[in-house]
């Protein structure tokens, strides 16, 4: 009851050839293995196993997949990327935190672009990650912006995925929809040992 209602935005999700697939996303969407992963995890598997099922398809798919580029238009700039992460939250993939930057309350997206093209330079980031260093890493790039366009640059297909679905090939235009979302955001909670109750 003492909640405040805060406006925020959204992301959309667009595919260019396809603009009726568009789809609104709150945490997290990508292009790239993260985006082929969505569409070969197996669906009984992610019934049973949650969250952990991605992460069996992504080691299956590290060795394999060839992490095409393409092409990532953000702020008069252009990156040749094999990955991109749009954030709206802190939070990828359960307990690892890439855009540790973006925040639900601005009207912007932290993109993180990878670059290379190695599957084993992909498995060197892993203990990054896991230890909050992944701004320090060769080849990974942090962006902030309201709109980008990520377009393939040969004919081999990119896919692309919104809050851990699949979405569709590219090309894919992403942008920050403003006060598309009310929230009821609860006051701080007392913290423990203060002599009060929750």
């Amino acid at each position: 009851m003492r909640g405040t209602v805060r406006e925020i935005a959204l992301g959309l999700a667009t595919p260019v050839n396809e603009p009726k697939k568009a789809r609104y996303f709150l945490s997290v969407a990508g292009a790239g293995p993260d985006g082929r992963i969505t569409y070969a995890v197996d669906l009984e598997l992610k019934a049973k196993m949650g969250i952990f099922a991605y992460w069996w398809q992504g080691a299956r798919e590290v060795l394999n997949y060839k992490f095409p580029r393409f092409n990532v238009k953000a702020k008069d700039q252009a990156i040749e990327a094999s990955l991109v992460i749009v954030g709206r939250t802190k939070h990828y993939g359960g307990p690892f935190k890439i855009t540790t930057e973006a925040d639900l309350y601005e009207d912007q997206f932290e993109l993180a672009v990878l670059t290379t093209q190695s599957g084993l330079r992909y498995l060197s980031y892993l203990p990054t990650l896991w230890f909050g260093d992944l701004r320090k890493a060769e080849g990974v790039h942090f962006v902030k912006a309201d709109t980008l366009l990520c377009e393939p640059t040969d004919g081999e297909a990119v896919y692309a995925q919104v809050d851990g679905e699949p979405l569709s090939r590219l090309p894919v235009e992403f942008k920050i929809v403003p006060r598309a979302l009310k929230l009821l955001v609860p006051e701080a909670l007392p913290e423990k040992g203060n002599g009060t109750v929750a």
